[in-house]
Order: structure tokens, then sequence, then C-alpha cells
């Protein structure tokens, strides 16, 4: 068992193989599964090691603006202002320190949100197919391939059924490579050329297999290759690199500032020691050192409560493109629906009289003798089983599932009944045929039961099953049955009819017994829309989103669906795949603008349509599971993959992984990402107006040639007490109650016109009531000390102020058209506490060069705080006066 991957097991017979991995067809026990998993180690690959406290203080330290606090601390210190140049170390000290943490967690959270999105495998153990991890694979487990499947670990193939597998990865071959699970191949055969393996990461094009496992982890082929997995999942977004270059732009500007303060004390002819402190005060300003890592807190908060609503992100970026979406393409079966085939109307003899089904519920409570046979042949003519590990779940075609649920709904366990009647003859389903039939001894008879297409199967019957017993089937029984049928089919409904017949003997083999049959009844079914996605649709119209149904199903189910969510309505159209094909693409790009139905498209069909709606500017977003859908869920702006059912093709290729495969959680997803885009612009709005108001002080004093009304470590204090905590609560501002009645934002419009407008006016009168504040308390109370202090109080206590009315850029402070944001009022008390240290507490009132003030003073810096507040709801009076 040691040296298990140094065995060439592609030489190996498959018998050979399984009795040396101590395994057969049944699998191995749960118990020997876990001890083999405590002994080797998890199915995973070593990734990249984290970085290292010391790497990540080295990143926080030779960021820009860091060496721009770091600069201005040295000076300090040449100067001799020590105080300030300990304060300005400890403010940098404590940004990495914060940083490093904020690091850490992100990449937990990473680390969380991959393990959520993790790769399952299909496995046989003690003789029951089960869905286990894929880390969680041990040596000697069956496991189980299908079509898109991942292939989890290193298999010597014990079956191959049209199994082809791509192994570019490994081989560098573009075109899969056949596999043949029975020939046996001389063991210096190169890895390419082993058609009786499957290794770890290649993807099942098509058909299905299963093998034995004869390698994890690091021991498997891929394990061997260097460097597999050095690539990390950064933290970087377009987001985080505007904001990056917005503080770069800031410093620019700074620095220009800064020589223009040179230039005009040079005129004034000021001394040198004043002038570098007013320019360490503006290099300090002229930094918003809470910004990137804001955005970048607010966007991962958005991306944890999307987790817990099952929409995984698995791209930052996709959190910002999620609040532009104009379009969701979206599949029917799953997403739409609930992936689940219904038997939800039944009939038999009196109702193809009557012209009209019974509805399931009702005929499970009447159960008469003439439901009895068509449950019985429901559930013994059927291949399907349930899946024990997952309640509810089937384990096969989906169609024979739903009627093993209708025999439950009879309450009737088809397990029990095959203990009791088991199947001893059968003639099994062809396309041909288009049946299938079972022949059990039930009651001392030998019973054949048929089901099938009922226009197959009718001619071949010649008696019907009434509640009277059983009689010949006439013309207009014919006639009955057929008219039902096409009603029940035109309502999209999937119909299958039922017939049996009592046999004088069990049927030699190669016999057919599916002739002079009693026709029982039929049953419909249909795969029924999820209730809650009706509401979806509509709320997303309300946000000018429109949905798109794309479906590979017939035409006549997708509109029934389509209709009755509210997707297809009157002056809508829908194209099916044959006119789609026929379409050219300037056709194409007419038809999407009405089109909200396409069925029996192609997976390449969807890159087409995706294509389309791009070039008609919009911003769409698209389901997929399979591998063929990778392409189209690359192509768009938000590619949704099926967490349920998606491949992990499809999830690998996908932005957004819906754990539960609903449409109502894409809905979600759009609503959140609204929610996200707006707080990050509320706290761009914050921070910046803040940033404006320190440069705008500064060189207006300098201009005035007065002293400086505030020193860096009042700047420091204020960015990082006064403005930090309120713009984290701005980012979980709840979303507007009218969030998804506006139109969708448009990409790239973070700083729109208005936003930047909003900020310099901000800016700029906070800065001249903050002038006010100084020359108050300089000229008025003659005193430089009473100047600074008010300033400085001004200056912070505008800034927690205005974080209240930053909530809304339209509505009034007083009107919560969001919801109670509790954080706001914990950030104000929390700063507010911090200010009232600094300002009162005679230690720290020194070491920030701070005075006591008389109540006037603090009645004139409460004023002109306040003022803040109202000149921002005078403009937002006046916008609202121009919108009406």
């Amino acid at each position: 068992m040691d040296h298990h991957k140094r065995k060439p097991w592609h030489a190996l017979e498959r018998a050979a193989v399984m009795e040396q991995l101590g395994t057969n067809e049944d699998g191995l026990r749960d118990a020997e599964a876990a001890e083999r998993l405590q002994k080797n180690g998890r199915n995973e690959l070593r990734a990249k090691p984290p970085k290292t406290v010391l790497q990540m203080l080295r990143a926080q330290v030779l960021d820009p603006m860091v060496l721009i606090l770091i600069g201005a601390a040295v000076f300090s210190a040449v100067l001799g202002e020590w105080i300030e140049a300990a304060v300005i170390f400890m403010i940098v000290v404590t940004n990495a320190v914060i940083g490093i943490v904020q690091e850490k967690k992100a990449q937990a959270s990473l680390d969380a949100l991959r393990n959520m999105s993790a790769p399952s495998a299909r496995v046989i153990r003690e003789g029951e197919e089960s869905m286990v991890p894929a880390a969680e694979l041990v040596v000697g487990d069956l496991v189980l391939l299908g079509d898109g499947d991942m292939v989890p670990a290193d298999l010597r193939l014990t079956d191959a059924a049209s199994l082809t597998i791509q192994e570019a990865s490994l081989t560098g071959e573009s075109v899969p490579t056949e596999k043949d699970a029975e020939t046996v191949f001389p063991a210096e055969t190169t890895l390419g050329d082993r058609a009786n393996m499957a290794y770890a990461s290649s993807i099942v094009t098509y058909g299905r297999g299963a093998g034995v496992v004869v390698a994890t982890g690091m021991d498997t082929e891929v394990g061997g290759i260097a460097g597999m997995l050095e690539n990390q999942d950064e933290l970087d977004t377009p987001l985080k690199r505007k904001l990056d270059a917005v503080g770069k732009t800031l410093t620019v500007v700074g620095l220009i500032v800064c020589v223009l303060i040179f230039l005009v004390g040079a005129l004034y002819q000021r001394p040198l020691l004043p002038q570098l402190l007013v320019a360490i005060s503006l290099a300090i300003s002229i930094i918003p050192e809470g910004l990137p890592a804001t955005a970048t807190i607010v966007m991962a908060l958005g991306v944890q409560r999307m987790a817990k609503k099952n929409a995984l992100i698995r791209k930052l970026p996709a959190v910002e493109t999620l609040g532009s979406a104009t379009v969701i393409c979206s599949d029917k079966t799953g997403t739409l629906t609930l992936n689940r085939m219904t038997v939800t109307h039944i009939a038999v003899n009196g109702d193809f009289e009557a012209g009209r089904t019974t509805p399931v519920e009702q005929a499970a409570a009447r159960h008469p003798a003439v439901y009895r046979e068509l449950v019985y042949a429901s559930a013994l003519c059927n291949d399907a089983s349930l899946d024990p590990d997952r309640e509810g779940a089937v384990i096969g075609d989906p169609t024979e599932g739903a009627l093993i649920l209708l025999a439950r709904a009879f309450g009737i366990d088809h397990e029990t009944l095959e203990d009791d009647y088991p199947r001893l003859f059968e003639q099994p389903f062809d396309s041909d045929r288009k049946r299938m039939t079972t022949v059990h001894r039930i009651d001392g008879a030998w019973t054949a039961y048929t089901k099938g297409a009922v226009d197959e199967m009718l001619p071949l019957c010649t008696r019907i099953l009434t509640a009277q017993g059983v009689r010949p089937i006439t013309a207009k029984d014919r006639d009955n049955i057929a008219r039902l049928c096409h009603t029940m089919s035109a309502g999209a409904l999937r119909v299958l009819g039922f017939a049996m017949r009592t046999l004088p003997a069990l049927p030699e083999e190669d016999a057919d017994v599916e002739r002079d049959m009693t026709f029982v009844g039929a049953v419909g079914m249909i795969d029924p829309p999820r209730q809650e996605v009706a509401e979806s649709v509509r709320t997303c119209r309300a946000a000018g989103i429109r949905t798109i149904m794309i479906t590979g199903d017939h035409k006549v189910t997708a509109l029934a669906i389509a209709k009755e969510l509210g997707i297809y309505r009157p002056g809508d159209t829908a194209v099916s795949g044959e006119e789609l094909d026929a379409m050219t693409d300037e056709a194409l790009d007419d038809a999407v603008k009405t089109a909200t139905v396409f069925a029996r498209v192609s997976p390449a069909d969807k890159l087409r349509i995706i294509k389309s709606l791009r070039r008609g500017g919009e911003v769409a977003a698209m389901t997929g599971d399979g591998v063929n859908d990778a392409p189209a869920l690359g192509a768009a702006d938000i590619g949704v993959a099926m967490g349920v059912t998606g491949t992990d093709v499809a999830k690998d290729a996908a932005d957004l992984i819906l754990l539960d495969d609903s449409f109502t959680t894409i809905a979600y997803a759009i609503k959140e990402g609204r929610r996200v885009y707006r707080n990050i612009q509320k706290v761009i709005q914050f921070l910046l107006a803040g940033n404006i108001a320190e440069i705008a002080t500064l060189f207006a004093a300098t201009l005035l040639n007065w002293d400086a009304p505030l020193l860096a470590v009042h700047i420091l204090w204020v960015n990082l007490a006064t403005a930090t905590l309120p713009a984290l609560a701005l980012g979980v501002d709840p979303a507007s109650k009218n969030i998804m009645k506006h139109q969708p934002v448009k990409s790239g419009t973070l700083f729109e016109r208005d936003l930047v407008r909003r900020v310099v006016t901000q800016g700029v009168f906070v800065a001249a009531m903050t002038l006010s504040a100084y020359w108050i308390g300089a000229a008025g109370l003659g005193s430089h000390a009473a100047g600074q202090t008010m300033a400085f109080s001004v200056l912070a206590l505008s800034q927690m102020l205005r974080a209240f009315n930053q909530r809304s850029n339209t509505e009034p402070i007083w009107v919560r058209a969001e919801g109670a944001n509790p954080w706001l009022v914990v950030s104000f008390a929390a700063s507010a506490l911090l200010m009232a240290c600094i300002l009162f507490v005679p230690a720290l009132q020194s070491a920030f060069r701070l005075t006591t003030l008389p109540a006037a003073a603090w009645l004139a810096v409460i004023g002109l705080a306040l003022l803040s507040i109202v000149q921002m709801e005078a403009v937002k009076w006046w916008n609202r006066r121009g919108t009406r």
C-alpha cells in the first residue's frame, strides 16, 4: 500500500489491481476509507505557502503612501518635532498591523470560499453510490465518471463506455483521448498512450466510466508537476486599482501644492522651518489612508453576505460587475424550475371519458384498484432508485424517478414492492419501440407491466382497465385517450402510458410479450417552476434587467414555463434552435432585442447569443452547467455556474456559483452587487471630501499668509479616528428599498461626474468652515493654539456628522429609506469618545498641542460643524427641486 504510486498500474489486469489495493466491486467499507484517509492524507495538492508576516510587513512598508508617511516622520524628527514624529510612526505601525490582520483575514476568507466550491466525486462504498468531497478520496475507492466531470484522482479504469478524456494539461495533446478499460499495456508505455488510465485534473468530454483510485494528492501525476499551484488568488480588483490610482493622483496633486506652498512662502519671505512643517502636514493630508482598505473590506463583506445566501463569488471584480447587469440569460432546468420531474396529473378510464385529468393529490386520496395497477406499473417497470445519502434525490433517469415519487405519494415504497415482486423478465427500453416491459409474479399470476409512448403502445392494446374491471377497448376509447394525451402534451406535460398483461408462464429469453395488452392509464409530468422565481423576475424587470430563458427543451415546454413565470409577455418573441441557426449575426442582433425565450439551443448557440447581447451594449449574466457551456460563461460579463448540477469545468470558468442552482439567488446577488457598489461610492465621497478639505485648508492658509491652522498629528488623527470608523459604517449601509427600482448602473462610472462635483464642493465648504474656526480662535481669542484647536475640532466634528447625511445624495437626512444603520451611531459614539480624550485629557491635549476653549468657542465650533450638514441638505433640496 505504501508504494502504490510506483507501480505501473496500466500494466496490470483490473482484477489484479483491485486485489493489490484491497478493494472489490462493492468498493471500500466506510471505516476502511476513513482509516486510509487518516494514514495517507487528503487528496489535495500542496498549495503555495501563505505569505509570512515579514513579507506582508514589507509589502505594507513599501506602499508609496506609507513611504510618504515615513518620510514625514523622519523630517519631523530631524526638525525636533519628536511628539509629531512619534505619532506618525505610531500611525504607520498601526496601519501596518491593521493591513496584515486584514490580509490574513482575507486569505482565510478565500480559503473558506475555496473549500465551499471544492469538487465532489461519485464513489461506490459498501455497494452504494454516494457523493463525497474529492479531497476525501483514498486509494482503493471506486469512482464513477460522467460527461463533464473533472477526474478527481489517478484511476485505473474498470469500465469505459464511449469514454473520452481531455488530458491536455498533462500530455499537451489538444485532442481528447479515447479510453479502453480492458486492454493491458506494457509497463514502459508513455503516459499519453495509457488508455486504461485516467489522471487527476483531466476532463471527461464524453461518455461514462468507472475506475479504482491508485494515487491521490501529491502522489498523482499532476502532483509531480512543479509549480502547479504557484498562482494564488490575489485580492487585486479593478476597483482597488482605480482607488490606488486615485491615491497616486492625489499624491501628485499634493506634491504640486507643496511646491506652490514653498513658492508662496518664498514670496511672503516666511521662515523655512514653518514651511517644512506645513509641507509635512500637506503630505499627510493628501493620503486617503483608509480608502483602498475600506473599499476592499466593504467588497469582502458583500461577498460573505452573498455566500450566506448561496451565491459564491469566485472573482472579486464580479461584485462590481453585478451592479451593472442589464440581462440575465438563464437555463430553464434547475434554475427556473426545480430540476425534479414530478407527476402532476394522472388519467384512467373515467378521466378519458370525461376529457380531463385528475391531479395526483386527489387520485392518491381515492386510491381505487385502477390506480393501484398504474402505481404498481410505475414502481416496478422502473430502473431508477432513490439516493440513500440525499433525501428525495434520484439516481437514474429523472422521468423514472418521478414515477418512484408517484408511488410514494400513494403510500407505496418501491424498494419494498420490488422485494415482494422481483423482476423475473424484461424487455429493455429502446428508441425504436419507445417502450419498456418487466414481468413479475404477483398473487400467483405472471404479470407484465409496460410503460412508454402512448401512440406506440395503444395499437398493441385490446382491452382497457376500468373501475368495473377489464373490458374490450373501443374506437371511442382510443379517441378519448389520444385526445386527452394531446391536451396534456399541449400543456407542456410529458406523457407516459401504462399497460399490463397476464401471461400463462414466465417468458423465454428474447420473447416478445408486448401484445394483446390491457391499457391501464397515463400520467403527465413536468419539471415544475420554482414558485419564488416569478417574484424575482418581476423584481428584475422593475430594476431594468431583462430575463431571457435559454433551454435545450422543446419550445412548447419552454413557453409554458416562461409564461407562468412572467418571462414571456405579450410582444415578446421566442426563437427555436433551427431559427437561430438560420439567422445571420445582424438578424440575431435584432432578434435579441425582443426575444425572451430561446428553445432547443445548443451550448454553442449560447456563445452566439452572449456575443450578440454584448454587441448591443448589454451587460449580461449567463448561467451554465456543462463542459460546453464554459466558452459562453467566459464570454459573459458575469458567468454563473450551477453549484449542484454544474460540472467542475463550468464552475472553474464562472465568476459566480449558485450553491442552490436557483434564479432567485442571481437576483439577490445583483441586488447585493448594487448595494456594494453604492456603498463604495458613499465611502469614496466621504473620505475624499475629507482629504480635499484638509488640502484646501492648508493651501488657503498659506495663500493668506496665515500660520498653519492644522498640524500633521491633527490631520492624522482626523483621518484615523474620525473618518475610518464612519467610513466602515457607511460600507455596511443597508440597501435602499428602491435599489431594485432603478436602472442598472453603468459599468466604469464609479467616479461619475456628480460624485466628483460633490467631493469637491463638500471638501471646499468644510475647508471654509475650518478656516473660519481658525480665524475666530486666532483673531477673536487672540491665540494661535485656540485657533488650531477650533479648526481641528470643526474638521473632525464635520467629518463625523457628514457620515449621517452621506447615506443618500437625494433624500433628506431625516428620511430613512434604507432602514436603520446602527453602526453609524456606534462609529459616531466611538469617534466622539476618542475626540473627547484628545480635547479634554491634559496629557493628550498637550501632546496634540491643543488648548482649553471657552463655552462661546465651543458654540462656534458646533455651529460651524453643523453648517456642513446644512450645506449638503441644501444641495439635495435644490437637486430634488430641479428634478420635479
